[in-house]
């Protein structure tokens, strides 16, 4: 979310509020100490807000006329699509790099996994033999430490995967930088990898244990820096922990969820928490 105005606490919202949801400006305004902010969600109606705070400001009019839809909140186009790019490219490239290869798995099946596993994987006699981390890592494919978060096995996998990417991964590119999430990203890729192969797996990927970090980086910075513009539903961050531990269970083998890469998920959020708790005590001392 991009921090717009701070407006008086004791203003009544409530007009500006219903005239945004009307022209379809996606917001949030939270309270602080000094004041309510205002947040814009897409960057892309900015100069939308702008001009209806303007007006609500000037006391006129804020619905929009039967009909009318403002310029910055149409739907998705050419030019919205480059503003994405433009102000989120780590989160929209590495959404995009997934997809990619999602369609390279269905064109060269296992030579797809082969190039992107966390070692180096020989076929013989017709059988993966997988090789150690270490001769990949000697051979100079450094890649392969990071790369296994780009496979996945099946469109839910990739839809469930991308949802939280997009969902989290905003909100840490939008208000943090891009350099904040790929610093994010690549460390919870590797952590989450490296703590799936501890396990003796080597033939495992999907981007959950980045979509964790991202949800315990986003929750510990609306937690501890509730004026970082950061949120995440208490219940959504209930749900989604409780279901990491329910796939660590028996239970979840007996409903044919035996074959997910648990200590990736345990990994991430580790990495995520960790960076969480550094950033949000980092901001907490801005206030």
């Amino acid at each position: 979310m991009y921090r717009v105005i701070l407006l008086p606490l004791d203003a009544d919202l409530s007009a500006l509020r219903q005239a945004l949801w009307a022209h379809r400006i996606g917001h949030r305004i939270t309270e602080e100490r000094e004041g309510q902010v205002l947040w814009l969600v897409d960057p892309a109606q900015q100069e939308a807000m702008l001009t209806l705070l303007n007006r609500w400001q000037r006391g006129e009019s804020l619905m929009p006329e039967e009909g009318a839809v403002p310029r910055g909140a149409r739907g998705p186009s050419v030019s919205h699509g480059k503003a994405l790019l433009r102000q989120l490219p780590v989160t929209t490239l590495t959404l995009a790099l997934c997809v990619l290869v999602f369609a390279a798995l269905g064109l060269l099946g296992d030579a797809a996994i082969t190039a992107l596993a966390i070692v180096p994987v020989g076929i013989v006699g017709g059988q993966p033999v997988p090789e150690s981390l270490g001769a990949g890592l000697a051979s100079g494919q450094i890649w392969r430490l990071v790369s296994p978060v780009l496979l996945h096995f099946g469109w839910m996998h990739l839809i469930f995967n991308m949802l939280w990417l997009w969902v989290f991964g905003r909100q840490v590119e939008a208000l943090h930088g891009s350099r904040r999430m790929l610093l994010v990203l690549v460390l919870a890729a590797l952590g989450g990898n490296l703590a799936q192969y501890a396990t003796g797996t080597v033939l495992f990927g999907g981007m959950s244990g980045v979509d964790f970090a991202l949800l315990g980086y986003v929750w510990l910075m609306s937690r501890r820096s509730p004026g970082s513009g950061f949120f995440v539903p208490q219940m959504l961050v209930v749900l989604m922990l409780g279901w990491m531990v329910f796939t660590m269970t028996d239970m979840a083998g007996l409903i044919g969820f035996g074959n997910i890469a648990n200590e990736a998920h345990l990994g991430g959020l580790v990495v995520g928490l960790l960076l969480g708790w550094y950033y949000s005590r980092h901001a907490r001392r801005q206030f």
